[in-house]
């Protein structure tokens, strides 16, 4: 059983869940759910003071402190742990899962695509961040050049060999290693709130930062300023949004409860320590999280820095391959070739095409920026953006699905949108200083979702146009009966009502049909994980053919031979592997005049589609049971 069938059950249990259970899904959760928020002390307050040139002063100290922690008691506490946590997709969370369930919650077309749009750049986002969080490691090893100057020309190669060594180790898997990454968190957080608490029984009256007036002090004293400051408060809450997107992995109770006992009062801690650093000597601006540590113990936090910056990286690589899977399962990406690394979690996949790109560009990142202060302009932009589209997907949950009163829902829209629109104001203005990258990025990935989505819209249109209608093919064959043949013909469609070009090839050719002949078509369920008693659904028709609908949710595995095994079992269908043999299509795309889409995007698709994988292997079909039929189609 996975590790999300396993949590799926507890969360079904609520509070009958064991705790001792519920404890090692917390301990797993502060390991993989956290690495990126719990990594954000490293470079928050040195971006705040040292680069954005904010005067070390009591007032300024104190306000921004209430910042932090007003951002993330609003942002992380009570807009994704109290309230977005909630929109759960049969366990599932995350920018799909929201999506999936706000498009069920409207009826018009127009807005189910304008839904659509959202949750797609939202998905494309990821990508983005997904470029940027493997950077904290370039924040890690920077402590070295705090504990020894001379250290500093090695800081950037270092970096590149540690990045290199965790893409690479991604075709190993992370089962290995992975029990190691909630002690290893656990012992960070710890390790954040010590120092914090160090400092804060010397300067006690850091605790006034909980005060929101000092934040508000801080706005009408630097207006514009201040304002814009906000665009690096917003690195003290990236990672938040992780919370939801790995609560199917967890879920709720473990990583609420890792929050609001662990992470929060160890970071915000810390922070408090920070600030209290800075006041008693602002000399420590150029790096206030390292000088918080005694001098002996500066190489020690800079491994375990650096592991913590690892395993933050890990979360989001794993979490751009399984969202690689889900827009795949969903439509939105070409059949990819993924390899599992663990026989036991199903969530545990490589990507090696998506892996070697995201490598490619975080180098690319780290050789052009050279230092984190740099590459601080890059953060917050495709977080925001992101934070904002899952709040505009809740209000729509809220309102339509939870049957909250107009004014409710329009509260929770407008509280937390005038938050994420200040965030995102504040950091439009470092999109020239190199907040463009995650943006181009993203924009790209979107392109590409859009395109494979709307190309395949196109194509399923035109094939549907030019198939012939079942019914209509099935009285043909009283009249002109071809002739039949021993064994088992499975073909693949994705219209349940035409006739498979391949079926009308193999005819025109072969002058043979199987004396049992299946047309089975693929769904993909807007849900995570189809229970096998729904898995295949299976109508006998005359002259020995069936028509078979098999069912997956955007986080199963497709195996049609497995799906097929099952309906032998239940005495529905009788299916040897060795008495079958399936009927695929090859189709080949010309270009065509009628208005689709643009040239530039036919030529995508048409790129996307040919080095897309092959039906046969995506579905887990033996290559030697398959049958391919070419055939070309105009869109």
């Amino acid at each position: 059983t996975s590790m999300s069938q396993q949590v799926s059950h507890s969360a079904g249990q609520g509070g009958h869940a064991s705790d001792s259970r519920v404890a090692a899904l917390t301990l797993a959760a502060i390991g993989v759910v956290y690495g990126d928020i719990g990594t954000s002390p490293l470079y928050t307050m040195k971006e705040i003071f040292g680069s954005h040139g904010v005067p070390v002063t009591h007032d300024n100290v104190l306000g921004i402190l209430s910042l932090v922690f007003w951002s993330l008691m609003l942002i992380v506490s009570l807009k994704y742990v109290v309230f977005i946590m909630r929109a759960d997709n049969r366990g599932e969370g995350g920018i799909m899962a929201l999506t999936a369930l706000a498009q069920r919650a409207v009826k018009s077309p127009r807005q189910m695509m304008i839904l659509t749009v959202l949750g797609m750049f939202g998905a494309a986002l990821f990508y983005g961040d997904g470029v940027i969080t493997p950077m904290t490691v370039l924040s890690a090893v920077e402590g070295l050049e705090v504990a020894t100057p001379a250290l500093k020309p090695f800081v950037v190669p270092i970096t590149i060999v540690v990045l290199v060594g965790l893409f690479w180790m991604q075709s190993k898997g992370t089962a290995s290693v992975g029990a190691l990454f909630g002690p290893v968190m656990v012992l960070w957080f710890l390790t954040l709130g010590g120092l914090g608490v160090a400092q804060l029984l010397a300067h006690p009256s850091i605790l006034a930062a909980v005060n929101p007036w000092y934040g508000l002090e801080f706005f009408i004293e630097h207006r514009l300023h201040g304002f814009l400051t906000l665009g690096s408060v917003v690195l003290a809450v990236t990672g938040g949004e992780a919370l939801y997107a790995d609560m199917g992995h967890f879920g709720r109770q473990p990583i609420k409860r890792a929050w609001f006992g662990l992470v929060l009062p160890c970071i915000f801690l810390n922070y408090l320590g920070q600030g209290a650093l800075l006041l008693s000597d602002p000399s420590t601006v150029r790096n206030p999280f390292y000088l918080l540590a005694p001098e002996w113990a500066l190489y020690p936090m800079v491994a375990l820095s650096t592991m913590a910056s690892i395993i933050a990286s890990q979360a989001v690589i794993s979490g751009a391959f399984s969202l690689t899977r889900q827009a795949t399962q969903l439509g939105y990406c070409p059949r990819i070739a993924y390899v599992h690394t663990s026989a036991k979690e199903i969530g545990q996949i490589y990507v090696p095409g998506v892996n070697w790109v995201l490598l490619l560009a975080v180098i690319a990142l780290v050789l052009g920026f050279r230092s984190s202060s740099n590459l601080a302009s890059a953060y917050g932009i495709a977080v925001t953006f992101t934070m904002m589209i899952d709040t505009v997907l809740a209000f729509v949950v809220v309102q339509h699905l939870w049957s909250w009163s107009r004014w409710k829902s329009a509260a929770f829209l407008v509280g937390f949108l005038i938050i994420d629109l200040s965030f995102v104001s504040a950091c439009a203005v470092k999109i020239l200083d190199g907040g463009w990258f995650p943006l181009v990025l993203g924009a790209c990935v979107f392109t590409l979702l859009a395109t494979w989505k709307r190309g395949r819209g196109l194509l399923s249109e035109r094939t549907r146009m030019e198939t012939m209608p079942l019914d209509l093919f099935l009285q043909s064959l009283q009249h002109a009966p071809p002739h039949r043949v021993e064994g088992l013909g499975v073909f693949m469609t994705s219209n349940p009502d035409g006739v498979p070009r391949s079926l009308l090839h193999n005819l025109l050719h072969n002058k043979v049909l199987h004396d049992r002949v299946v047309l089975l078509t693929v769904q993909t369920e807007d849900v995570p994980l189809v229970p096998d008693i729904d898995r295949i659904e299976i109508e006998q028709m005359d002259y020995g053919f069936y028509r078979a609908i098999v069912r997956y949710g955007f986080k199963d595995e497709p195996d049609i031979p497995e799906a097929l095994k099952m309906l032998n079992e239940s005495g529905r269908l009788h299916f040897r592997m060795m008495e079958t043999t399936f009927f695929l299509g090859r189709e080949r795309l010309v270009p065509h005049v009628k208005p689709g889409m643009a040239m530039w995007r036919e030529r995508l698709f048409f790129f996307m589609f040919r080095n897309a994988s092959s039906a046969a292997d995506f579905f887990k079909i033996p290559a030697n049971r398959v049958v391919e039929f070419g055939t070309q189609v105009e869109i």
